[in-house]
């Protein structure tokens, strides 16, 4: 049984259906959204390098004010009133103390010869020191 006309209607086999393709659109959206996530690990690696690498102005602060030298009274009293400033506004008892200590220092700084300085103030000094918190 031979057909005669090339276009035989068939029964069996449904006819080829239009299929939706997204397949750009999600590999656009895969691209960006990884681009994203690697744009963000980077953002962050970058920022917590930053801050591991930026200098802390109260450490350094705190460092100077430890290693002054008490030779030279005079530079010594004008180095704690400098570095002192710095943690001066931390609390109001701060601020009260490094009051108490510039109103010692004050007899050390503006004359042309001056003495070692006195216990009081050292103490003062010390008593400041310990209560810096960095």
């Amino acid at each position: 049984m031979k057909p005669t006309s090339p276009d035989i209607p068939l029964h069996d086999i449904k006819p080829l259906v239009e299929v939706p393709d997204y397949s750009l659109y999600l590999f656009i959206g895969v691209v960006v959204l990884s681009v994203a996530v690697i744009a963000a690990v980077l953002y962050l690696g970058w920022k917590i390098r930053h801050e591991r690498r930026r200098v802390n102005a109260r450490k350094l602060g705190l460092e100077a004010l430890k290693a002054i030298d008490f030779s030279d009274a005079k530079a010594a009293a004008y180095a704690i009133t400098r570095h002192g400033y710095l943690f001066a506004d931390d609390s109001p008892r701060h601020n009260e103390v490094f009051s108490n200590l510039t109103a010692r220092l004050e007899a050390y700084k503006y004359r042309k010869e001056v003495g070692e300085i006195d216990e009081e103030a050292l103490g003062y000094y010390r008593n400041y020191l310990e209560m810096i918190d960095v």
